[in-house]
């Protein structure tokens, strides 16, 4: 069976009606997606990438998800689908029946989330109660921030937003406000085309990675020759920052003040400091057409490190050929 029509046969349509004037407790505030919003082709697509997603990391679990609102609101698949993400344990019990029971678990699992994305409470776009209430806004809030978090590469809808209606119940009745939420982040073409090239290299050609890192490396290595240096492991010698701050000094023509990094750095917070520097060098000189983190490089992420070296290889071997320079 294909994909489509596996989700299309999982992803029930499902009708949600405003609230009622009896439904909402004085004070109260409730979000409603019209109809408009919740068969936007993007809004539809973004729930399809989440439950695909989801259902191929718990694959081996045997469990699937049929629909965001109403298999996600107990804390039960929240609760493997973390556990999976963050190779942790969490402590609470496996099956939860009641209600009662189930906020408890919710809030451990949710509580634990928050903590493994290092969110304070009032940061999140979700709580404890809108999940268990089946908002289907805040449970998209809480995993798309999981999927950015730890499978940033999963292909998300960029730019997804929709119009939102606010029902509150006041003492002259409900009174209602439109907004509009912004669920996925936006993309310019420029970034999106410097991902393409990285993310396809890596994912469909990966024999060919090899080939662009030895081609990296000679550059390299001819440009560090004049001061002793060279470079063996592309991966992990760029973590601390010091060869690239020297070769971009080499390449820039910058002259960098040994009190301005960490000649032999013994931290991670000192490899951090090196690597922030030398990426804000980057960006100063218009280099970087992708924004690279650098806790990314720290971490010996072989990707992220590629796309900053690439942005010197890609200028100054360019030019060198077109000189006909060494």
């Amino acid at each position: 069976m294909e994909p489509e029509s596996l989700y299309n046969l999982l992803q029930l349509p499902r009708q949600v009606d405003p609230p009622a004037e009896a439904e909402l407790p004085q004070g109260e505030k409730k979000k409603y997606l019209p109809p408009t919003s919740r068969e936007d082709p993007k809004f539809e697509a973004l729930q399809k990438v989440l439950v695909e997603w989801i259902n191929a990391t718990l694959l081996h679990e045997h469990i699937v998800v049929r629909s965001l609102e109403e298999d996600m609101f107990d804390g039960l698949i929240l609760h493997h689908l973390f556990q999976k993400l963050a190779a942790v344990k969490l402590e609470t019990e496996a099956i939860a029946l009641t209600a009662a029971s189930q906020r408890r678990k919710l809030a451990v699992v949710l509580e634990a989330v928050n903590r493994g994305l290092q969110l304070e409470e009032p940061q999140a776009k979700w709580s404890m109660e809108a999940i268990f209430n089946k908002d289907l806004l805040a449970t998209l809030h809480l995993l798309v921030a999981l999927a950015k978090h730890f499978q940033p590469d999963l292909p998300l809808p960029t730019n997804v937003q929709v119009e939102v209606i606010t029902i509150e119940s006041t003492k002259s009745g409900l009174k209602s406000e439109k907004s509009v939420e912004q669920l996925t982040e936006c993309s310019t073409d420029t970034d999106q085309s410097s991902k393409d090239v990285f993310d396809e290299l890596f994912k469909l050609a990966p024999e060919k990675v090899n080939a662009v890192k030895e081609a990296i490396v000679n550059f390299v290595n001819q440009k560090l020759d004049r001061l002793g240096l060279s470079v063996q492991n592309l991966d992990s010698q760029f973590a601390d920052g010091v060869i690239l701050l020297l070769l971009i000094g080499q390449l820039e023509g910058f002259f960098l003040h040994l009190k301005e990094f960490y000649l032999t750095p013994n931290s991670p917070a000192e490899k951090l400091h090196n690597v922030t520097l030398a990426l804000e060098l980057l960006k100063e000189e218009g280099l970087l057409s992708y924004p690279v983190s650098p806790e990314d490089i720290v971490n010996k992420d072989a990707k992220s490190t590629l796309r900053v070296l690439y942005s010197l290889f890609s200028k100054h071997k360019l030019k060198a050929d077109v000189d006909g320079t060494p």
